[in-house]
């Protein structure tokens, strides 16, 4: 006990001092910096203030893979955090860490806290659930990819700067007359190309990026993101490349600038970068759907989401009291006045229903014109199995792999259909070496 106390000062528990019985304390590690960290910040201290019983801790552990290296080592030594913000794209790795986490469904059986999963939105419960509908996590920060346009740029290319193209073909034909038109530097371009241009493309069309749904519905999911309508789409992109009317301009969010300086009349982001754009951005913006091909689907599903979720962990000498307090704070975090406002000041969308419908009747999105697009279009349709996101092993490394693919097939070092099936190769390579790790 001497040495848990020394490793991790921060994880003290209920105790008693001077015969008075303290505040059962738990520690939340976070992966959130500047003006998002002092809203972590808010959020902590609005929760200590809400209450006398429990005193909660959040501590910034580095970027979220730092975070989830941290957590996983912690873990392994019997000290782990009550709760750690995991990026949704290591919900795999989560879900396979088996006893060293505890799932929100079985938190809330055993300490008798209610989470209706059906108050959140479908899109950001589906991608944190199992398959029967148990939440595994706790949805948190979550965003999705939009379309950000330059309106001053599509007036000087005599586009109307108030009806944004909805589908990939308008896009295409109003990204090669603003590169004709010289109206920009940087006709379109895009940030997370995995995520935005394969991934999202993929859930809104319908298709699936991998079998077993997914990958929810077993460790043995293969990736088929190398089919027709997918290579398709990345041939349109190589050849929107060529006549310079597309830009690769990085990988994740190294293309982010080129929108917020005005340099990019079209690009494809994160909806949380509205905060960027309305701090920095001297032109006049807009914000919009993700496009869609008409050829392939009549009419678009939702998109899935980015962000990360909250998760409880378990250590050897955890107490009831500790993982009853995780479940008022968790029941705290769901309240809409909570999940409002966290939206509202981060640029996240709101997680639930409710949340969202309090900033609507709080008319923030009448004076936030277009902040409701990403909220709309993750609740759109109806969920499927290409649809929920994607419940996949090392899926970070996987995307690495794709990158590295597009890269060279930029460059001219292959097809569209070469990358693709070369990048599926590849990251099915890395799924089977991940299954047989967990299954070890």
């Amino acid at each position: 006990m001497k040495r848990r106390t020394l490793l991790t000062a921060p994880l003290a528990f209920a105790a008693t001092r001077a015969g008075a019985v303290e505040k059962t304390r738990i520690v939340w590690w976070h992966a959130m910096t500047a003006a998002l960290a002092e809203e972590i910040g808010r959020i902590a201290d609005g929760f200590n203030a809400s209450q006398d019983q429990v005193e909660i801790q959040a501590i910034y552990k580095g970027g979220y893979a730092d975070t989830l290296t941290a957590t996983i080592a912690a873990s392994r030594a019997g000290q782990a955090p009550h709760l750690v913000q995991v990026f949704e794209v290591g919900t795999g790795t989560m879900l396979a860490a088996g006893k060293a986490v505890k799932p929100v469904w079985e938190l809330a059986k055993e300490t008798g806290l209610t989470i209706d999963p059906k108050a959140y939105i479908p899109a950001v419960r589906g991608y944190y659930s199992l398959t029967d509908g148990r939440m595994a996590s706790m949805p948190f920060n979550s965003s999705t990819a939009v379309m950000w346009y330059n309106k001053d740029a599509f007036r000087k290319a005599g586009l109307d700067p108030d009806k944004a193209p909805a589908t990939w073909q308008e896009v295409r034909k109003a990204a090669e007359t603003i590169k004709a038109k010289d109206a920009a530097p940087v006709a379109m371009t895009t940030s997370w190309p995995v995520w935005i241009q394969l991934e999202q493309y993929s859930a809104l069309h319908n298709l699936p990026f991998a079998t077993k749904s997914d990958g929810f519905d077993g460790l043995d999911a293969e990736l088929v993101f190398n089919t027709k309508p997918h290579v398709k789409h990345i041939e349109r992109l190589l050849e929107m490349s060529k006549n310079a009317s597309f830009k690769y301009a990085g990988r994740d969010t190294a293309p982010d600038p080129l929108i917020v300086s005005g340099e990019a009349a079209i690009s494809f982001g994160s909806s949380s970068s509205r905060g960027n754009l309305v701090k920095s951005a001297k032109f006049d913006w807009g914000e919009a759907y993700l496009p869609f091909d008409p050829e392939i689907i009549k009419q678009p599903e939702n998109s899935i989401i980015g962000g990360a979720s909250l998760w409880i962990m378990t250590a050897p000498d955890r107490t009831p009291a500790e993982y009853r307090a995780v479940a008022e704070f968790l029941k705290y975090i769901g309240k809409p006045e909570v999940d409002s406002t966290w939206s509202q000041k981060t640029g996240y969308v709101p997680v639930t229903f409710a949340g969202y419908e309090l900033s609507k009747q709080q008319g923030y999105y009448t004076k936030n014109v277009g902040a409701d697009i990403p909220v709309e279009q993750l609740a759109r349709g109806s969920l499927t199995p290409n649809t929920r996101g994607l419940r996949l092993g090392r899926l970070p490394e996987i995307r690495n792999i794709i990158q590295e693919e597009l890269e060279k097939a930029l460059q001219g070092g292959q097809s569209a259909q070469q990358a693709l099936d070369v990048a599926v190769t590849r990251g099915n390579k890395v799924l089977r070496e991940f299954a047989k790790a967990v299954k070890a």
